[in-house]
Parts: C-alpha cells; structure tokens; sequence
C-alpha cells in the first residue's frame, strides 16, 4: 500500500473548522500516513497537534505565509508554504506576528464597514467563533451565514460580499523576502497553488523561476483549484527548474467541500523536504 502524505491543511489555529487535535485525529481517521499543518502566518497549533498525534500518523509542522509580489500594478496577492522551520527564528517570527496583527484589524476594519451599511453582524462574536486563532476573511463570512445574508462561504466571498465590496486590503510578506526568511529559519519553501486561475492568481513562470533562483524549493500542483491542465504545467515547470512536486487537499474543515487526502505528494518530495528542513518531523 502507498504512504498518503497530505501537506497542506488548516486547523482553528487560522482560518480551518477543527481544532489541531481534531485536525490530526481526522487524519489519521481518513488513512493518511502523513499530514502537514500550515496554518495562516502561525505556529500557534503546532504544539496541540503533537500532543493529539494518533499512532502511526506523522506531522510535518508548517505554516502557509502570506505574501505578496510588486512586480504588477496592483501588487498580486500569494501565499507561500513553509515546511519544518525553526519557529522561534526572530526574523521571521517578527514578521509572521506583524501579518496576524494586520490581519486582525484588517477584520474588525471589514465588520466596521458591514455595520456601517446596517449589517448586523458582532465582532465579539466573529473572535469568539475564531477560538482563539487568527481571524480570517472565513470568520467573518461565517458571520454572514448564521445572519442569514448568504448560504454559503463562496457566496460570502462573492463581489456583493468579502469578494469585492468589503474586501479591504491587509499586509503581507514580499515574496522574495518570505523565501529568504524561510531559508534563514532552516525551513522549506514550497510554492502554494501557483496557477489557480479560479482566484485570479495566475503566477508567470518567470517569477517562478526567479523564486528558484532565490531559495524555492517547491510546487504545489495538485490542489482542487487547479485543473488538469494547470497541474500538468506546474509539474513540467518544476522539471525544468528542478523543484520537488506536491499535492495537498488545502483542507479547512467545513469551510470548504475539499476532503484531506483529496490530493497528495509522492514520497519523493516528501523526503526531499524532510531532508531539508531544520525541524523534525513529529510522530505518533
């Protein structure tokens, strides 16, 4: 039987449904041999997790970073994934604590303006259902559902929504600064969904290749975001380029339909990164 490495999930540590002990348990539960948790711009479940491993289930402690590339006007907004770094490096853990701030008031900013308009959602509330994690963009459009004003989180984050009319800007990483940071603190940095059109992301090759040039270790190819064809074009990038190859679910709990395990990573980039990274990975 092949190993089932998933490396990219979400747990309430950010902006994911189960807390890092639940997140681990359904791992293990749907048959996976590995799991990463990357949670928005924190570590802050790494710890819980460990403490929950189930046995036979491995973790690989991550993060994924919010970034952001000034080479087209406006700046394009990306998220960059960080595996098995040192979480106590003062650089990056400075600047992941900057975004999660700005992240917050970028939050209770958008609930301002959705009151403002005589939309009756509470920012006390929107923290509460965060449990203590960084408040996201989800939060928020949770608030919407149990008021009533939408069915879902994509119809929330839909134009009359958090797409467009409230959507207010937040502070990211630059994105060549977020690889050096990575690298610094002995971790692994894998590009996240580079070619989801479907979120209006699409990352030239060139800017991949300059990442390259500049520490990338990786790329995220399968993911649900990415049809056949985009994972196809990753993947001969990578080759090219000489970059490992993932495949993860991206998974979030209830805030998506997306199952763990749905997509996965070969051994082979598994091992890559685990022998790059400065941090061991934890096992149950």
């Amino acid at each position: 039987m092949s190993t089932r490495i998933d490396l990219h999930t979400h747990s309430t540590a950010s902006d994911g449904t189960l807390t890092p002990a639940e997140l681990v348990h359904a791992a293990g539960a749907a048959g996976l041999d590995v799991v990463a948790i990357t949670d928005h711009d924190t570590t802050a479940g790494w710890e819980p997790a460990v403490r929950a491993l189930p046995a036979g289930l491995r973790l690989v402690r991550g993060a994924e970073l919010s970034c952001r590339w000034y080479g087209e006007d406006p700046a394009v907004p990306l998220h960059l994934l960080a595996y098995l770094f040192d979480p106590d490096a003062p650089d990056l853990a400075a600047e992941l604590s900057r975004v999660r701030h700005a992240r917050t008031v970028r939050g209770e900013r958008t609930v301002r303006l959705l009151q403002a308009d005589g939309i009756e959602v509470s920012w006390s509330e929107i923290l509460a259902g965060a449990r203590g994690g960084t408040v996201g963009r989800p939060h928020i459009a949770q608030a919407l559902i149990r008021a009533g004003l939408v069915a879902t989180t994509r119809e929330a984050f839909g134009p009359d929504w958090l797409g467009e009319r409230y959507r207010l800007p937040k502070d990211d990483i630059e994105v060549f600064q977020a690889v050096r940071l990575v690298r610094a603190a002995g971790g692994v940095p894998v590009f996240a969904h580079p070619r989801a059109t479907r979120r209006g992301r699409v990352v030239p090759d060139e800017l991949i290749a300059d990442l390259a040039a500049a520490g990338l270790a990786g790329l995220e190819a399968d993911h649900e975001d990415h049809s056949p064809a985009e994972r196809a074009h990753v993947r001969g990038l990578a080759g090219e380029l000489d970059l490992l190859v993932t495949g993860s679910s991206d998974f979030h709990g209830a805030h998506k339909t997306v199952r763990l395990g749905a997509f996965t990573t070969e051994v082979t980039a598994y091992e890559r990164i685990v022998a790059a990274g400065v941090t061991s990975v934890a096992s149950g």
